[in-house]
């Protein structure tokens, strides 16, 4: 076990923001992890779990130990009548394991293609998009507490999904959605992930993207394979590559209010884009929120709103002018405060503020 000090982190955010690990463990196992936490110096030093780096925000340099996911490994677990369990290590690429997925026949998680980040990362955030969320292809999943080296198999259950949210986005004692899950941010480490992809397999193509897609090409009743294929045209041509330009994706919740507020916000904002839950609320589209602000193509410092879509923030900067976390911070807030002050809308950051 190799313990690497000040490390860059630069390459391992998507955003691309220069910072430090002071100290950094890659773990390539299981037996990696419980070696540190048998280890009496490291077990007892703070720790912040890093995947992909896709949904975090770095304001400075990293002070707990880094514990470097890169566990790799992706198989089929079993298979049923109704369904096909598939499972995956916490290393592995999202996307590529979404391609694989479809390369073997298995459908199901065709619309989250090019989702940046690691398969690990997954049901931290309950990633989702063009109507399937992660909680609707879980199986279950494992983890390692990092207090005591204890094994949990975890269910839905005991994960607290909500809208971009699980159990290991809060803290220790905070009760995480109507399961009553706690807190496990920092306290657990997730090392695999299973998913029940259903052989009774229907098209989601209820998204407008996605349906003008469809009368595009004249397939009415595309594949899974046709379904990955739009998602990803879709996405690279709305939304910046972090390969390209650094960002996280999208860098606010689309906010939920009551039928009588969004009545009010429409009788000012005739063409506030909006759509109805099923539970009568509605979630109204962040980035016609911050669109109307004006703040487009918008920058602070060298954080940027991105041109071609108001949601994502983007690196502005450059190598002899880097791109801070700081400056990234001072523009969504900034977005914040207008969104607020015209809609009294609060906006909810997605990504993770280290």
């Amino acid at each position: 076990m190799i313990v690497e000090k000040n490390i860059s982190l630069k390459k391992y955010n998507t955003f691309g923001i220069e910072a430090k690990a002071l100290q950094l463990v890659r773990i390539k196992s299981e037996a990696n992890l419980q070696a540190i936490l048998a280890d009496p110096e490291l077990a007892s030093l703070p720790k912040f779990i890093l995947g992909g780096g896709s949904n975090i925000v770095i304001t400075a340099d990293v002070k707990p130990l880094v514990l470097k996911v890169e566990m790799m490994g992706k198989r089929l677990v079993s298979e049923d009548a109704k369904a096909w369990i598939v499972e995956a290590q916490a290393g592995e690429d999202w996307h590529e394991f979404v391609k694989w997925t479809l390369e073997n026949g298995w459908p199901g998680l065709e619309n989250m293609a090019m989702i940046p980040g690691t398969v690990g990362a997954s049901p931290v955030q309950n990633i989702g998009a063009y109507g399937v969320e992660f909680q609707d292809r879980f199986e279950s999943l494992d983890a390692v507490n990092l207090q005591t080296g204890e094994l949990m198999q975890m269910q839905a259950i005991h994960c607290g999904f909500g809208y971009r949210d699980s159990v290991f986005k809060h803290g220790p004692g905070q009760i995480v959605g109507a399961s009553s899950a706690m807190g496990l941010a920092g306290r657990a480490l997730i090392t695999k992930v299973r998913f029940r992809l259903p052989k009774a397999w229907r098209a989601e193509t209820s998204y407008t993207d996605i349906q003008k897609r469809v009368t595009e090409l004249g397939t009415p009743h595309p594949t899974a394979l046709q379904i990955f294929e739009m998602v990803c045209a879709i996405r690279k041509a709305k939304l910046p590559q972090p390969e390209v330009i650094g960002n996280v994706g999208s860098f606010f919740k689309n906010p939920t209010v009551t039928a009588d507020q969004c009545a009010d916000i429409i009788a000012r904002e005739p063409k506030l884009v909006h759509y109805q839950l099923s539970n009568g609320e509605y979630k109204l589209a962040a980035a016609w929120l911050i669109d109307a602000c004006g703040w487009r193509g918008k920058t602070v410092g060298h954080a940027g709103v991105y041109e071609k879509q108001a949601l994502i923030l983007v690196n502005k900067g450059g190598a002899s002018r880097p791109c801070t976390g700081g400056e990234v911070v001072t523009l969504a807030q900034a977005i914040q405060t207008s969104v607020y002050e015209r809609f009294g809308i609060r906006l909810e950051i997605e990504p993770v503020v280290v």
